[in-house]
């Protein structure tokens, strides 16, 4: 067996649990590929990214369902180290990678105000187009289930609103265009895990503004990283913390919070207090 045979069999062998079935729930729970599409799988060189490829792969061969897949790579104005990095892996992985150039580095570097923002949905901007052009009605990326936990408290702690990083999107500005996200389930420590087993090296973020990417006013430690301290702490005494925050958000109660925002605007609970039965009452709490 070939190296890079060895890396596609360790995701439905060594850690089957860990990452395969947590891919393939995800992939059914929320309905994410459906017969005929025709996804990118957009990466970009960092483990997460590289993994969800091997993952879709492994899927294809599966023949669960008809659909293809294309493997895009945006190179954002990397540097050629990491740029080589990501062209040896796909040699080695045995992944058709299709790469184009983009100048959003440059631009971002002349903004000094949440460069990460800007920086990300350039990307995302930059990924349908291409997607798009080339017949694709869908883009996967690698966001995994510590991302939907961490996200969730950056929007409470930063953004003053509760949300999450949903599992699938519709483009609202690429018509006919989803963003879907299969590693929803899997967690980075067994990526990490995977990583290290089958000793791979990949790039970082390779982003000139990785040290001062953060939300907020622009200074200090990014404030992902203090979410990632955060939960490591948190996890010492309640090992199933991050568990009971991904549950959370599927199991919102409208009747129990002060306000929310749908299609139609935000509602506040005072706007339907006095038509509450008699049953909605402190009792209940």
């Amino acid at each position: 067996m070939e190296r890079h045979e060895e890396i596609q069999r360790s995701i439905t062998k060594k850690f089957r649990k860990e990452i395969w079935k947590r891919f393939t729930a995800a992939v059914v729970k929320y309905d994410l590929i459906q017969e005929g599409d025709k996804i990118a799988v957009c990466i970009s060189g960092g483990k997460d990214s590289t993994l969800l490829a091997l993952c879709m792969r492994e899927l294809l061969k599966h023949r669960v369902k008809n659909f293809e897949v294309v493997y895009l790579v945006m190179d954002p104005g990397y540097n050629d180290l990491n740029r080589q990095v990501i062209v040896e892996n796909a040699e080695l992985l045995q992944l058709p990678i299709s790469i184009f150039e983009s100048d959003i580095f440059d631009v971002v570097a002349q903004t000094d105000r949440s460069p990460c923002y800007l920086c990300a949905k350039m990307r995302r901007g930059y990924l349908y187009s291409r997607a798009k052009a080339l017949g694709c009605n869908k883009i996967a990326l690698g966001h995994h289930f510590d991302d939907v936990i961490e996200t969730t408290l950056l929007s409470m702690f930063y953004g003053a609103e509760v949300k999450t990083m949903m599992p699938k999107l519709h483009s609202t500005n690429y018509e006919g265009m989803e963003l879907i996200r299969p590693l929803y389930m899997v967690r980075e420590a067994d990526i990490i895990a995977w990583r290290r087993y089958n000793d791979l090296r990949f790039i970082q973020c390779a982003c000139r503004f990785t040290e001062n990417c953060v939300l907020g006013d622009g200074s200090g430690v990014s404030k992902r990283q203090e979410i990632k301290a955060l939960l490591k702490k948190l996890r010492q005494t309640s090992p199933n913390i991050d568990v009971s925050i991904f549950n959370s958000m599927h199991n919102v109660n409208l009747n129990t919070v002060l306000g929310y925002t749908d299609g139609d605007g935000y509602h506040f609970f005072l706007d339907t207090y006095d038509k509450k039965t008699s049953t909605d009452s402190e009792d209940d709490e």
